[in-house]
C-alpha cells in the first residue's frame, strides 16, 4: 500500500495536470461572470477541511500562506491572462508563457510540499497549500470579474 506522501504527491500531479487542461480549454468558450466567480467560490468548500483537527494550522502561518499566494504566486497569473472583446463575448486570452507559468508552479508546489512534509505532517501541508492556492486563485478571479464588468458594460 503507497504511502500517504506518495498519494499526495500523486494527487498533487494529476490536479495540476487537471488544472491545466481546464484552463485551455476556459480559452476556447466565451467567459462569463459566472465562469469566473463559480471556480473560487466552489473552491471556498474545501475550508470545511479545517474542521478536521489534523488539518489545523496557526493563524499566523494560514495568514502568511495566503498572502504569500495572493501577493506573489498570482503575480504570474495576472501577467499571463486577460480577458478581450471578441464582438459580442468576452474572451479570455493568454499568453503563450501561461501554461509555463502553471507548469512551473506546480513545480514549485511539489518541491516545497517534499520540504515542508518534512516538518509537518502531511494533512497540515495540504492546508497550507490550500490556503496558499486561494489566495492566489482569488486575487486573480477578482481582477478577471473585474476586467469583465469593464468590457461587458
Amino acid at each position: 500500500m503507497p504511502s500517504l506522501k506518495v498519494l499526495s504527491l500523486v494527487s498533487s500531479i494529476v490536479g495540476a495536470a487537471v488544472v491545466m487542461l481546464w484552463r485551455v480549454s476556459e480559452t476556447r468558450s466565451p467567459i462569463s461572470a459566472r465562469k469566473i466567480l463559480i471556480p473560487p467560490m466552489g473552491m471556498a468548500t474545501g475550508f470545511a477541511m479545517f474542521l478536521v483537527p489534523v488539518f489545523r494550522v496557526p493563524w499566523t502561518w494560514a495568514v502568511d500562506a495566503f498572502l504569500l499566494g495572493a501577493l506573489v504566486f498570482a503575480y504570474p497569473l495576472l501577467r499571463t491572462s486577460r480577458l478581450v472583446r471578441d464582438g459580442d463575448h468576452v474572451m479570455l486570452q493568454r499568453s503563450n508563457a501561461f501554461l509555463a507559468v502553471l507548469l512551473v508552479l506546480a513545480g514549485v508546489r511539489i518541491g516545497a510540499r517534499g520540504y515542508f512534509d518534512q516538518i509537518l505532517s502531511v494533512q497540515q501541508t495540504a492546508g497550507l497549500f490550500f490556503i496558499l492556492a486561494f489566495g492566489m486563485i482569488l486575487r486573480w478571479r477578482t481582477r478577471m470579474f473585474r476586467q469583465y464588468r469593464a468590457l461587458s458594460s
